[in-house]
């Protein structure tokens, strides 16, 4: 099943699509009681919600005759019903005819939407016919928890619904990977009946977060983090406030952050805030990408994606993807940020190392209450680097270059000495550093993944080794006070956070994206909050 290049004729069609009004936003109801229902109702409309989703199939004691006329007549939003049957992803185990007739009497009553499964469609819509209410829409629809088909069978699938005889039709596969979107993407924008395409899983976020860009008729997002009614779905709160899924239109362009875990990462956060303070037509979003080139051999169109943040496990691998590489990054054999130019072509950087060296230089400076002298505070320091993975490289490079005799120790210590050689340093294993002071006031840069959530009480090195260190610096940001930085604080050393050089690295991706300065406050100001 493999994935053509998704392409800017696809967006084109998107653009100049059939549907021109707005992406609805739905929320799934999952209440066990009508009462809970209700309460659910509220708080969706609250939230921004343009529906709700009433899944019969979560009550508890469903009476159809008078739970259905509470529901639909005190909503205070227009409502989706949905009697899912556990054959298609839900909870109804019982008679088939009495769920139809639960759904028939629901468009009775004035519901908006029904939503009917492909397997009974005809049959349900035969039954119905010449007695839709004028606003009546039946979404048909069709659930595949296994994968996603290539574009011919979705293509025929499609076919199938419309022919069912469905107002909207909805497709929902899961994703093995992220270019699975793409096979999805390309079937709906060129959908001549009103669609809703979701791809289910985390592989499969960017499906629901863009479908404004590409005419989906409605998304779908929870309540709450833990009520979700399908794999990978994201909160109606995240839609709109972290992703502004309301400013998304067919022309913004996509920045994201490609990685594996990616889901923990706060740039959409700084991104997205930032890129609406300004009014660009713009959005950032999470890609849990597991192969970098089939990613951007899949995503090649200009405005998707026009750049992308790179974290672990991709700063390495993705090199070999890119047309060209700043020299300073080439060095480091790693990047964190690509950009793609008009013509396609695809440029890296790494801005870890000035984010990270910076926030180190200026740690050191304010200590000696020295104002920013002439050449680095970091000339002629040990400076021993934990890791030597991206980050690792990033740091040890960035530190030669100021200056400083580098220290490279990794769990492997061929990856060390390899590190170390290149930047005329030394090499040891991560086991040989509690006993390693050659001297006194070294400077120590954590990029390892020890301390981070969820395994918080680790830390890489003791606390008694750490009086050898004037300064200690952890690269991880989850949490924000890992346990290296709170024992490096009690033996009264400087510390520097992981958030210091995200949002620095930030600073400079945002100018490298836009060709605009950061606005340096906001980014602050997110972090602050949100670290």
């Amino acid at each position: 099943m493999g994935s053509l290049p998704f392409t800017v004729s696809d967006l084109q069609t998107s653009v100049s699509g059939v549907r021109s009004n707005p992406t609805l936003l739905c929320t799934p109801l999952m209440g066990t009681t009508v009462e809970q229902m209700l309460t659910e109702m509220r708080k969706a409309k609250e939230i921004g919600a343009d529906i709700v989703e009433i899944r019969l199939d979560c009550l508890r004691n469903f009476s159809p005759a008078q739970d259905l006329q509470i529901l639909i007549k005190q909503s205070p939003l227009p409502t989706l019903v949905t009697y899912r049957p556990i054959w298609e992803g839900g909870q109804y185990e019982g008679d088939e005819n009495k769920r139809q007739d639960a759904l028939r009497l629901a468009m009775e009553l004035g519901a908006s939407y029904i939503d009917v499964e492909l397997e009974v469609a005809h049959e349900f819509n035969n039954s119905i016919y010449g007695k839709k209410p004028q606003n009546f829409k039946v979404i048909v629809s069709s659930h595949n928890f296994h994968n996603t088909p290539s574009t011919e069978a979705i293509g025929n699938l499609v076919a199938r619904i419309q022919a069912s005889g469905a107002d909207i039709v909805k497709i929902a596969t899961t994703a093995l990977d992220i270019t699975d979107v793409a096979r999805v993407l390309q079937v709906t924008v060129h959908s001549q009946v009103p669609t809703i395409a979701i791809v289910m899983g985390e592989r499969g976020l960017i499906s629901r977060l863009l479908s404004p860009k590409f005419g989906g008729y409605l998304t779908y997002g929870a309540l709450e983090a833990g009520a979700i009614s399908a794999p990978g779905q994201p909160t109606a709160k995240d839609l709109l406030d972290l992703y502004n899924f309301r400013l998304i239109k067919p022309d913004t362009k996509v920045y994201g952050i490609i990685g594996k875990p990616v889901g923990h990462s706060k740039s959409p956060l700084l991104f997205n805030a930032a890129f609406k303070k300004v009014g660009l037509n713009a959005v950032y979003v999470h890609l849990l990408v597991d192969d970098v080139e089939k990613f951007f051999n899949t995503y090649s169109a200009p405005d998707f994606i026009s750049g992308c943040s790179c974290t672990i496990p991709h700063k390495e691998v993705a090199i070999k993807c890119m047309d060209t590489i700043d020299p300073i990054a080439r060095k480091i054999g790693a990047i964190n940020n690509i950009v793609r130019k008009p013509d396609g072509k695809l440029t890296a950087f790494n801005t870890d190392y000035i984010g990270a060296i910076e926030a180190i230089e200026d740690g050191l400076r304010e200590s000696n209450g020295s104002s920013p002298a002439v050449g680095s505070p970091l000339a002629g320091k040990l400076f021993v680097v934990l890791g030597a993975g991206g980050a690792g490289k990033s740091l040890a490079y960035g530190a030669k270059e100021k200056g400083a005799r580098v220290v490279v120790a990794n769990r492997t210590f061929e990856r060390a000495k390899d590190l170390a050689d290149k930047v005329g340093g030394q090499a040891l294993t991560l086991a040989e550093i509690e006993n390693f002071h050659p001297e006194e006031g070294m400077i120590l840069a954590n990029t390892t993944s020890v301390g981070m959530k969820p395994k918080i009480n680790d830390t890489p090195i003791p606390k008694h080794a750490l009086k050898h260190y004037s300064l200690v610096f952890d690269a991880i940001y989850t949490p924000k006070d890992t346990r290296l930085l709170r024992e490096a604080k009690e033996s009264g050393k400087i510390i520097v956070y992981g958030t210091e050089m995200l949002i620095r690295q930030g600073f400079e991706q945002y100018k490298n994206f836009t060709g605009l300065p950061a606005p340096e406050e906001l980014f602050r100001e997110l972090m602050s909050k949100h670290a």
